[in-house]
């Protein structure tokens, strides 16, 4: 590890491994591909000249007000990438102990926050209602034969 990022990985208080969705795991190898160097112990993410971002300089360092503008986004801010991860997560079917994992939390009060109901989950519950019902309809036709 780098000296830099050996001063950081002090700072964690704890890790953990989470899987990745296979988009979220392509755009990654994309980005280790054309900005990461070859060395194990290279920086994942830096700035301009190759250093470690810190958060006072990441907005600057990655030209997130014009990005997210551009993108027809001007109020989205970094943490809402979290936000969005963990809702896409939940609403995928995570169980709230399984969303404090994920997120590195204790309470399920925190769990909580992601698990926003939403018309396309109720009809994917519905949906699946239906699967089991008619599961069951011909097991019992399947009996009655």
């Amino acid at each position: 590890m780098s000296t830099a990022a050996s001063a950081e990985a002090d700072l964690l208080v704890g890790a953990r491994a989470v899987a990745l969705p296979a988009t979220a795991v392509d755009a990654l190898r994309v980005h280790l591909d054309q900005f990461t160097a070859a060395d194990a112990e290279a920086l994942v993410f830096t700035g301009d000249k190759g250093a470690l971002l810190r958060s006072g300089n990441f907005g600057r360092a990655v030209k997130w007000t014009r990005t997210v503008a551009t993108l027809g986004l001007p109020a989205f801010h970094f943490h809402d990438l979290r936000h969005t991860g963990n809702t896409l997560a939940a609403a995928s079917g995570a169980s709230t102990r399984e969303m404090m994992q994920r997120m590195g939390h204790a309470s399920m009060r925190a769990a909580w926050i992601y698990q926003h109901a939403t018309n396309e989950r109720d009809r994917e519950i519905a949906s699946a209602m239906d699967q089991r019902i008619a599961r069951h309809a011909r097991r019992k036709g399947a009996q009655g034969s």
